[in-house]
C-alpha cells in the first residue's frame, strides 16, 4: 500500500547517509538496530537499480570499484600503494612521502610488503586470491557487483556520458558533491 513512498526512500540520498557504525543499537530502549534496517533497504535499491537515482547511491559505483575490486584484485579490501594522494586530498604531504616511499616505509614494519609469505601487507597467493573469488561467486557479490556496473552504466548513459560508466563518470560520481545534503 505504501509502495510509492518505499520505492521513494530507495531513490533518495536518505539511506545512504547513514554510516553503519551500529551505534544506534545499544541506544535504542526497544533494543531495535536501525542500521540493518538501512542495510536491507540498501541492498533492495542496489538490486532493483534505484541507488543510480541519488547522488549519494551513484557513489556505490566508486565504492565497488576502488573497494570491492581491490578485494578480488589483492586480497584487501585497500592497500597502501593503491590509495592515489591526488584521490585524498586531505592526507597531505605526509600521504604523498609514504606513497612515493612506500617500500621503505612499510619495509620497517613487515619484510614482505608486497611480496609472498606469511605476515601484515603481503602478496596474497593466486590461489587464496582464486578462492576469495569463488566464494564472491557463490555467495552472489559478483552477481551484486554486476549489477551495480550495470545500472551505473545505465544512468551515466541518462546523464549524457556517452561512454557509459567510464572512468570519467567514476571520477564525477566520486567526487562532486551539491552540496545539499547535511
Amino acid at each position: 500500500r505504501d509502495d510509492e513512498a518505499i520505492e521513494a526512500l530507495l531513490k533518495s540520498d536518505t539511506i545512504w547517509y547513514c554510516g553503519e557504525c551500529m551505534s544506534c543499537r545499544p541506544r535504542c530502549p526497544r533494543g531495535n538496530t536501525p542500521g540493518y534496517v538501512i542495510q536491507s533497504l540498501r541492498k533492495l535499491s542496489q538490486k532493483l537499480g534505484f541507488f543510480v537515482e541519488s547522488e549519494k547511491g551513484r557513489q556505490q559505483l566508486a565504492l565497488k570499484r576502488m573497494i570491492g575490486d581491490n578485494i578480488l584484485r589483492t586480497g584487501y579490501c585497500l592497500v597502501p600503494r593503491q590509495i592515489r594522494p591526488e584521490l585524498h586530498p586531505e592526507q597531505g604531504t605526509v600521504w604523498q612521502w609514504i606513497y612515493d616511499n612506500d617500500k621503505e616505509v612499510y619495509g620497517q614494519f613487515t619484510s614482505v610488503y608486497g611480496r609472498e609469505g606469511a605476515g601484515a601487507l603481503r602478496r596474497i597467493d593466486d590461489e587464496s586470491l582464486d578462492e576469495i573469488r569463488r566464494i564472491f561467486d557463490v555467495s552472489g557479490g559478483k552477481e551484486m557487483f554486476d549489477t551495480i556496473e550495470r545500472h551505473s552504466d545505465r544512468k551515466a548513459r541518462e546523464m549524457g556520458y556517452e561512454e557509459g560508466a567510464d572512468e570519467q563518470y567514476m571520477m564525477d560520481v566520486y567526487s562532486k558533491n551539491s552540496n545539499e545534503h547535511y
